[in-house]
């Protein structure tokens, strides 16, 4: 019996109503102005449904020589309940007008979606403030209730002919429907703001755990200096003692200097000015200005540099990889040998980074670049952060290979804009 009745045109008209929700909800999920207009929200709304009621009206489940049965109420009733009396009114002009264009004007036609439609919009602002197991509890009753009374109208006013098929389509089939369909919705609906709301509290955690890095990382020096100040206050100090004292108050002050500078580096916003960049060129200048420090932990520098062309900022690309090199040294307390190579592919530009130093556990690699996350006793990982973003923004990608005790290999790869292509402007300017 169920065979009978859920046949092929069936599942095309359920078919129609679970796409046109579907597409809805993509839509909508991916259109900010949608989000913020309710206006264009409406509008959607409308406009996706309407195209499920005309779909099950253009390929119905059957058509005998007195009504045409399909499901083009269950969108409508969608519409009306969710978009309120506008959206419903405008429904139902566009159905008229195209149940009239398909199969010519029916006056019982117009009775019964008046009906649904006076009897939807009436419900809808008690319906949208109902929860989901409400909602799908009324869909489930006013869908059924509806199709009761338009089928009396129906039979007083046309003498209409009640059959078994009409009743398993227009008065059994449609209320479970309905309530499937509200279900999709609301599920869909959930999903958005659940992702939305996780989205949120993962901006939040990572704002705090900024806040409790900085706040902490300052809080250190800050009390360093303000101990030595006090101790400039006591009883007459010898010249050097003072001299000793003030220099490690103003060591202090820089370092915590440099992580607000590291931290707003982070925060501000990505540069606009961007040019070609010479890879090679850049990095040799990065490493001119670390040897000094490399110098100071008997780290040796290697390097085998091709020309490659990148688009970026120059100051933030120098920034990005005094941090990386900077880290890599302080990784060799014993000394060691830090290497940078940069390979010219055709798309790319490959720069990798390799040290012997300490390495870094499974754990300590996953979470390399995390904010509040530092291999080093008094490191804040805003040098990684700042530099993983600075990467990112050039649109390039990282990996890293590390064991411990043995070293660690950084491989970033950023797009390559053609040397050639650079070479034969500077040519025809010249």
């Amino acid at each position: 019996m169920a065979g009978l009745y859920i046949n092929q045109h069936v599942l095309n008209n359920l078919f129609y109503i679970l796409v046109t929700v579907f597409a809805f909800s993509f839509i909508y999920d991916h259109s900010p102005a949608i989000q913020r207009k309710p206006l264009y929200n409406r509008t959607l709304l409308c406009a996706c449904l309407a195209l499920a009621s005309v779909l099950c009206m253009r390929f119905p489940i059957y058509i005998d020589p007195t009504c045409i049965h399909d499901f083009r109420q269950i969108p409508f009733l969608l519409g009306t309940l969710y978009g309120g009396g506008i959206v419903g009114a405008v429904f139902f002009a566009v159905l008229m007008l195209a149940r009239t264009i398909l199969y010519g004007f029916q006056s019982l036609t117009f009775v019964v979606y008046a009906i649904m439609f006076v009897v939807a919009a009436a419900a809808s602002p008690l319906f949208r403030r109902l929860p989901r197991s409400g909602k799908l509890f009324a869909s489930l009753w006013l869908t059924f209730l509806i199709a009761i009374l338009t089928t009396f109208v129906a039979v007083i006013i046309a003498d209409f002919s009640v059959t078994k098929p009409y009743i398993v389509y227009f008065i059994i089939m449609p209320p479970f429907v309905m309530m499937f369909a509200v279900y999709l919705m609301e599920t869909l609906h959930e999903a958005q703001l659940a992702r939305a709301e996780l989205m949120k509290m993962e901006k939040m955690e990572i704002v705090s755990q900024l806040a409790a890095s900085i706040s902490h990382e300052i809080r250190n020096p800050l009390t360093v200096v303000k101990g030595f100040i006090q101790l400039l206050q006591t009883e007459p100090l010898p010249r050097e003692t003072k001299e000793r004292y003030i220099r490690i108050a103003l060591e202090e002050v820089e370092r915590a200097e440099g992580i607000i500078h590291d931290y707003l580096t982070f925060a501000k916003p990505a540069p606009k000015e961007t040019e070609p960049i010479d890879v090679a060129v850049e990095l040799r200048k990065v490493l001119q200005m670390i040897a000094p420090m490399a110098h100071m932990h008997s780290v040796d520098l290697s390097s085998s540099l091709e020309h490659g062309i990148v688009i970026g900022n120059v100051q933030y690309f120098q920034q990005c990889f005094l941090n990386l090199l900077k880290n890599s040294i302080e990784a060799m307390p014993n000394g060691g040998t830090l290497r940078v190579t940069v390979e010219n592919q055709e798309t790319s530009v490959v720069i990798t980074i390799s040290d012997n130093g300490i390495g870094m556990t499974k754990e300590q690699v996953r979470r390399f670049g995390e904010p509040y996350f530092s291999t080093k006793e008094k490191g804040t990982g805003l040098g990684a952060m700042v530099a993983v973003k600075i990467i990112e923004q050039m649109g390039g990608t990282w990996k890293v290979e590390s064991t411990v005790q043995k070293g660690t290999t950084l491989t970033i790869t950023l797009p390559a804009r053609q040397l050639r292509l650079l070479s034969s402007q500077q040519s025809a300017n010249s």
